[in-house]
């Protein structure tokens, strides 16, 4: 798979979905309509490291990473309890190499929140994704109409 055969499955997959752009990340919004004043990402494709993010070498000739946010139910039946939060600038701690290629694991700095990621996903990896990539636009939908259902 490529960024681009990603994102051309996230935008033919989800309603509402919003790519944005910047620097080497392109991250995927949720925004019905386009009524909030802010977006509630769900995913996102990273091409290099940033400041924040180095754990998974990035900075490889075509290594990129998918990162999506299908929640804490879903992270404990795949690797167990979550994760404390890192300290900034740092990691969460686990046995996982978020340097491996074609593995869903748990998102270096943001695992501990429930989010997913995987680097170079093969087909076949990225079948396995579908259903939590599906979780994760849930629980951004359901955020956003619960912010929707506020604000009337």
């Amino acid at each position: 798979m490529t960024p681009e055969q990603i994102a051309e499955w996230l935008s033919e997959h989800f309603a509402h979905v919003i790519p944005k752009s910047e620097k080497s990340e392109t991250s995927y919004f949720v925004n019905p309509d386009s009524e909030m004043p802010s977006d509630t990402y769900f995913a996102s494709v990273m091409e290099k490291n940033s400041d924040e993010d180095r754990a998974s070498g990035l900075d490889r000739e075509g290594v990129f990473r998918i990162d999506f946010g299908p929640g804490a139910d879903a992270f404990e039946a795949m690797f167990g309890d979550v994760p404390a939060r890192p300290a900034k600038g740092e990691i969460i701690e686990g046995p996982w190499n978020f340097a491996t290629l074609d593995t869903i694991m748990p998102h270096p700095v943001y695992g501990w929140m429930g989010w997913m990621c995987v680097l170079n996903p093969s087909r076949t990896t990225f079948h396995k994704c579908k259903p939590l990539l599906e979780s994760a636009h849930a629980r951004a939908m359901d955020t956003v109409m619960k912010r929707l259902d506020g604000a009337a």
